[in-house]
This record gives structure tokens, C-alpha cells and sequence, in this order.
């Protein structure tokens, strides 16, 4: 049985500008151990995904669907049960530590804080238990500063803080919403390299949020490639790498920088994505991703695009659109 199970998951946003569907029927399992990436530009619906499995979402959201986590539904939970869950059994590393951090707290006393919450632990041995996760995570010195405040720590530090909150009960499952943004490619990989191990050895889940396909490459076991709130491709990180078959993931990679020999004065140009995203508010009805794609013709405005299996890919591999062979033609002819 999998950890977690999430089936015909919906997030519905009540905005200024109309009702918004957010997140549309995605479907996922995680298991004990096992690495999930969840990758796409922002406003895609990766963050509120997160913050439906924590019970975060805002007021103006209604979540359906169902998340199974162990056997027990969390959609629908009350906030009482719900906190429980939070800290404990459910640990999310936010995207900005700085403001996932109270300002006005030390952060020995934020470290301690689910341990007392959720494990009746009395204060002194709260902070003991703080001061062996700060070391864990590598905050040098930190029993010199279990007593500093956010602040006079940098960027990767109070990553690394959060890390130690999040990691603080051991849970079941770790989400780590772009826990790398704004920190410098070698604090990235250090911040990355520690999750990992921290999940292998603890025997945790982790759901792993970026909007980079390099980083979901060299850290997650499957993936799921989100788009206006749906998922256009999963598989196998592997499988789905291996042979890219929707022309969202194609144009995802495709964008990334690459350090390429050029001549002098020349400027390499990075490829983009022809158009905007929409408004949540106003997606198509077929494929989200129509307009946009290259590929567009009048079915894909009024089809949703059903999950097609993908041979190429192996096992598991799937893509959502309805021109998948239009697609793999033109790529072979421009190979």
C-alpha cells in the first residue's frame, strides 16, 4: 500500500476575476523511500498541491477529490486533526526561509517548537533534541547559536533552519517547495544533496518542487509535469527524459541555459515558449496547453486530452495530447 495515494485531486479558487480552476484531476502515489517531482512555471499549481496535502490552502480555496495518506483522508479533515498531522507526520520545507521563519523567535526555540508541540517533550530536552537536528543539517557552531535569530543568518543557513523544523518529528513524508530558490548554485547543491540523504536515511517520502527539469533529473525516482493545473506528462524521471513526449516538456528543456562554444561577440539566445500563460480563470476547455503549442489545431481548444500511454518510454509513462505522433514526426525530422 503506498504512503500516499492522491485521486481526481481539484483545487477551486474564488478570485476578483471569476472562479479559477487551479489544480484540475491529478492523480499520484508515493511511496516510503521513494522521490516525487513535481516540475512547471509558476501558476501551474505545483505550490497549491503542496498546500492541499499540509490542509494550508486559502480561505477563498475548495479542495476535492481525495488524498489518502496511509489509509486516512485528509481532504475534508477538520483543523484540529489537521494539526496534528502538520509538523509531525507531514513536514514541508517553504520555498522563501526567510519569511518561513519567525522573525522576532530564536531559532533553537522554532527547531523546538514541533518537538514540544507534538511529542510532549519538556524544554530542555526540546532544545537538546534542536541542537542534534542543527548539527545534522550543518549549521556550524550550533550550540554557540541556538540562541541567534534568523537574521544573522544567510540565505543557505536558514534553509538549512527550516530543513531542521521540518525534519523535526520525523516524518512520513518531507515536501520541499523549491527549497533552493536564491541560493547560489553551490549552496543548491549542498541543500539538495542533504534532503537526499536525509530522506534515505530516515526512510521518508519527499515530494520534490522546482521549476527546473535539472534539478528534478538528478533527484527524483518519477515526476510529474504540471501545466495550467494539470499534468501534461509523468513517469519515471528516467523514462520521461529519455523520450520527452509532450511539447511542454520538450519546450521546458529546451529553455534551460547551455554553456555552448560560441564565437566572439556572439550571444548565445535561449529558446522560449511562444505566448503567455493564461489566467486560471480562463483556460481552455480542451488541453491547457493549446495557443501556446506549435502543434494546436481547433480539437485541441474543445478535447481535454486524455493520459496516453507511451511505449518509447517505458512503463508508466504518460503524456496528455492528442497530437503526440505530429509531435514525435517533427522531432525525428529535425534530429
Amino acid at each position: 500500500m503506498p504512503l500516499l495515494q492522491v485521486t481526481q485531486l481539484c483545487i477551486r479558487l474564488h478570485t476578483h476575476r471569476g472562479t479559477a480552476d487551479a489544480v484540475r484531476g491529478i492523480d499520484f502515489t508515493l511511496r516510503r523511500g521513494e522521490t516525487l517531482g513535481l516540475v512547471g512555471e509558476s501558476g501551474c499549481g505545483k505550490s497549491l498541491t503542496a498546500l492541499a496535502l499540509m490542509g494550508l490552502l486559502p480561505e477563498a480555496a475548495q479542495a476535492s477529490g481525495s488524498i489518502l495518506l496511509d489509509g486516512q483522508e485528509l481532504v475534508g479533515l477538520d483543523d484540529a486533526a489537521l494539526c496534528r498531522l502538520r509538523g509531525n507526520r507531514i513536514g514541508m520545507v517553504f520555498q522563501e526561509p526567510m519569511t518561513a521563519l519567525n522573525p522576532v523567535h530564536r531559532i533553537g526555540d522554532q527547531v523546538a517548537e514541533p518537538l514540544r508541540l507534538h511529542r510532549g517533550l519538556g524544554r530542555t530536552a526540546a532544545r537538546r533534541e534542536a541542537l542534534a537536528l542543527l548539527e545534522r543539517v550543518g549549521i556550524a557552531d550550533a550550540a554557540r547559536r541556538l540562541d541567534d535569530y534568523p537574521h544573522q543568518f544567510s540565505g543557505g543557513q536558514r534553509q538549512r533552519i527550516t530543513i531542521a523544523m521540518a525534519l523535526a518529528c520525523g516524518p512520513d513524508l518531507l515536501i520541499a517547495d523549491e527549497p533552493t530558490t536564491a541560493l547560489d548554485v553551490t549552496v543548491q547543491q549542498q541543500i539538495l544533496q542533504l534532503v537526499g540523504d536525509l530522506v534515505a536515511e530516515r526512510g521518508m517520502a519527499l515530494i520534490l518542487i522546482s521549476h527546473d527539469l535539472g534539478v528534478i533529473a538528478q533527484n527524483a525516482d518519477r515526476m510529474l509535469v504540471m501545466y495550467g493545473g494539470s499534468v501534461v506528462e509523468s513517469g519515471p524521471t528516467e523514462a520521461v527524459f529519455s523520450a520527452m513526449a509532450h511539447p511542454y516538456t520538450r519546450g521546458l528543456l529546451a529553455a534551460r541555459p547551455q554553456l555552448v562554444p560560441r564565437r566572439a561577440g556572439e550571444r548565445p539566445r535561449l529558446s522560449t515558449i511562444a505566448g503567455t500563460v493564461p489566467e486560471l480563470a480562463h483556460l481552455p476547455a480542451g488541453c491547457p496547453f493549446a495557443g501556446r503549442c506549435g502543434f494546436t489545431v481547433a480539437a485541441c481548444h474543445s478535447t481535454a486530452p486524455p493520459p496516453v500511454p507511451l511505449a518509447a518510454g517505458g512503463a508508466g509513462h504518460l503524456a496528455r495530447c492528442i497530437r503526440l505522433d505530429a509531435v514525435a514526426a517533427a522531432q525525428e525530422a529535425s534530429a
